[in-house]
């Protein structure tokens, strides 16, 4: 049941975590102003992304991958299972939390859209990159 809902909400994550990206970047360009639903959708990407890693590390701790696939580090699916999907999901999570606390302290909308766009886009780039693709697609 949680491997479905880790599975499930990752969805969620991405579209928020796309929307906030595309968002942010848009913001910049126009040079608009930062407003309460930038504010909002930023926010709600990074809710959605730390209810993802709680889910994710409950999954880990309690799966057989996490508990005996750290001594089978020779094998590639289980490694990307069991160290990199977590480890570099952690690393993105981080990023993106950096990125929210930022912008907070910036005055102007420029470089609130700046901080937004730049941390939540790293963030969105590393969690794509150790998205375990053939377990997800099946």
């Amino acid at each position: 049941m949680l491997q479905s809902i880790h599975s499930t909400l990752a969805y969620a994550v991405l579209a928020v975590l796309v929307l906030a990206v595309i968002n942010a970047f848009l913001g910049l360009s126009a040079k608009r102003n930062f407003t309460s639903k930038d504010r909002s959708i930023s926010l709600i990407a990074l809710i959605f992304s730390h209810i993802q890693l709680l889910v994710g590390i409950v999954l880990w701790v309690e799966s057989p991958i996490g508990k005996a696939g750290l001594s089978q580090m020779s094998n590639s699916a289980i490694r990307l299972t069991a160290m990199e999907h977590p480890l570099i999901n952690i690393i993105a999570i981080v990023l993106i939390t950096i990125g929210w606390s930022k912008h907070k302290k910036e005055e102007s909308s420029n470089g609130k859209f700046k901080k937004i766009g730049i941390f939540y886009t790293l963030g969105l780039l590393l969690i794509l990159s150790r998205i375990p693709w053939t377990n997800w697609m099946a």
